[in-house]
């Protein structure tokens, strides 16, 4: 069922309602309350009203249920009546046209809502490992020298992580790439490389001349460790 079919079905609704209240009950409620009769009289046998009637009809069928003295009192006010009722008929209109562009616009509150919850979380927000990779990288194009050390060392730390969470255990880094089958890690040899060279920053300091471009190339060989197992995108 579409929207233009909910909006008609609501306006048909309300119509049948209105027709039914306005030809059906208010005139069944007038002929009860104007037959006329006294206390153990008998009342004119009439036809109930079962279907809508126009106001030919109405006026009748109250000749036939009411005295002449209601009847033109009556009549005088239907005119009045029936603005009144034209009054709150475009009323109800306006609040369902309302109703409906509210409805409509929460509907698409909540498909813009069920779009965004169709999305991973990858795909929303960067992951911890993938933010501190984007640093590593904006450190190693930097003109700093000390960036191109931290890059490293930083790199590190994250071979290290990635050993834990593909299960190799140990005291160290060493001890655990030497757990490391060849077939299940194709890197190893470059994760040895670069972890070589860290070491050498760890324990030479400053004393270790370190150029951009082999820095560079060190972060190349981490990145191909890392993008082996997805650990960055």
């Amino acid at each position: 069922m579409n929207e233009s079919d909910t909006l008609l079905g609501a306006f048909g609704t309300v119509a049948q309602f209105m027709g039914t209240a306005l030809f059906q009950w208010l005139p069944g409620a007038a002929s009860t309350a104007l037959v006329p009769g006294q206390p153990g009289s008998l009342v004119p046998a009439v036809n109930p009203i079962a279907q809508p009637v126009g106001f030919g009809q109405m006026i009748s069928f109250l000749n036939q249920t009411s005295l002449a003295s209601t009847q033109y009192p009556l009549y005088q006010k239907w005119v009045s009546f029936v603005f009144f009722s034209v009054f709150i008929s475009l009323c109800l209109i306006a609040f369902i046209i309302y109703c409906t562009m509210r409805i409509k616009q929460i509907r698409e509150a909540e498909e813009e809502k069920f779009a965004a919850s169709a999305h991973t979380i990858q795909a929303l927000d960067v992951s911890r490992t993938q933010m501190r990779w984007n640093r590593i990288m904006q450190q190693i194009i930097s003109d700093n020298e000390q960036n191109w050390r931290l890059a490293i060392l930083e790199s590190d730390i994250m071979l290290n992580e990635l050993l834990d969470v593909l299960g190799y255990r140990g005291e160290t880094m060493g001890d655990k790439m030497r757990s490391v089958e060849r077939a299940d890690f194709n890197t190893i040899d470059m994760a040895w490389e670069a972890h070589r060279v860290r070491n050498k920053i760890a324990h030479e300091g400053t004393s270790l001349l370190l150029n951009n471009r082999e820095a560079r190339r060190v972060i190349g060989m981490y990145e191909r460790v890392f993008r082996e197992f997805q650990f960055i995108e």
